[in-house]
């Protein structure tokens, strides 16, 4: 195996639910309220729909595609969901500095090192938002294709904890069978007051509709048992995968990366930011108005007090 080449799952096609736009000659990434799913290729207009979009976007209501019916691939929930800090050269899409929250692998002159990762809050590096959350969600939807996996990105703190935890509850409810339970991803939205009540959405990860917890473990581990007798072992295709994560320092390449920049690392400013944005500077405004207004008065004092000595 070449050492510094992550191996990681078979990518067929992608997940998103957003695209990214031109405006004013920049291209910005524009959120949806529906998944697409893409294939690998792009053209003219952007990434061309993969066939199983139209299939399931046929039987959704209104075909907004809201739900995908979905199965792991690793039992090990942190295979199926790779989720760290992360920093890329804007110009290059190479990872610059990767991190856990604790620590971070960080590229410099003299090759890649090992520093403190305080989170991006805390970390001068980070300042501008550079640095954010970067989860990569694989998921198997083609069944001719068992180990061949379609990748949701996101930057997103909702989706990234709400994958994160549905996973480990899954994992540990069915007694380590995850990659046997009939799953699917939800689109959730919420507001909040970050968002000024705006609709914001995430990706959640439930079970089938009209499949209950006790109904998904039981088919679990009929599907276990039927895949042991066949000679499957998930155990190794676990042990494996994780080698293949850790064969090397960053898990993104650069051609990735590109794409990662483009779509969650635009340098465009947020409209809630701008408006907290406009909203400071008003203040300020009215702040130095006010002031200008209360030094004219006491100018006006002091003239009236020279005058009458």
């Amino acid at each position: 195996m070449i050492k510094g080449l992550a191996i990681t799952p078979p990518i067929l096609g992608r997940i998103s639910i957003g695209k990214v736009v031109e405006k004013n000659g920049k291209r910005l990434p524009e959120k949806d309220d529906q998944f697409t799913i893409t294939s690998q290729i792009q053209n003219k207009e952007g990434w061309v729909k993969h066939p199983l979009d139209e299939q399931l976007r046929a039987k959704a209501p209104n075909q907004k595609l809201r739900t995908i019916p979905v199965r792991m691939i690793f039992n090990d929930p942190e295979l199926n969901l790779r989720a760290e800090y992360s920093l890329f050269d804007r110009q290059t899409g190479r990872p610059v500095c990767v991190g856990d929250g604790q620590t971070c692998r960080r590229l410099t002159n003299q090759g890649v090192e090992q520093y403190p990762c305080p989170s991006p809050d805390l970390c001068p590096l980070a300042h501008g938002g550079h640095c954010k959350p970067y989860g990569r969600l694989h998921v198997n939807l083609d069944d001719a294709d068992e180990l061949g996996t379609f990748i949701f990105r996101t930057t997103g703190f909702n989706s990234i904890r709400t994958l994160a935890a549905r996973l480990s509850y899954y994992n540990a409810a069915s007694g380590g069978l995850l990659s046997c339970l009939p799953l699917q991803l939800t689109l959730r939205g919420k507001s909040t007051t970050q968002s000024y009540r705006q609709p914001v959405y995430y990706v959640d990860l439930t079970l089938k509709d009209g499949v209950s917890l006790n109904e998904a473990i039981r088919t679990a581990k009929e599907i276990d048992e039927q895949s042991k007798e066949a000679g499957f072992y998930q155990e190794a295709v676990d042990f494996v995968a994780r080698q293949g994560f850790a064969n090397a320092k960053f898990e993104v390449n650069g051609e990735e990366g590109v794409d990662v920049v483009e779509e969650f690392y635009s340098i465009e400013v947020p409209e809630s930011e701008k408006a907290q944005s406009d909203s400071k500077a008003n203040n300020k405004r009215k702040q130095n108005q006010g002031e200008g207004f209360v030094q004219d008065i006491q100018q006006g004092l002091q003239r009236s007090v020279r005058a009458v000595n």
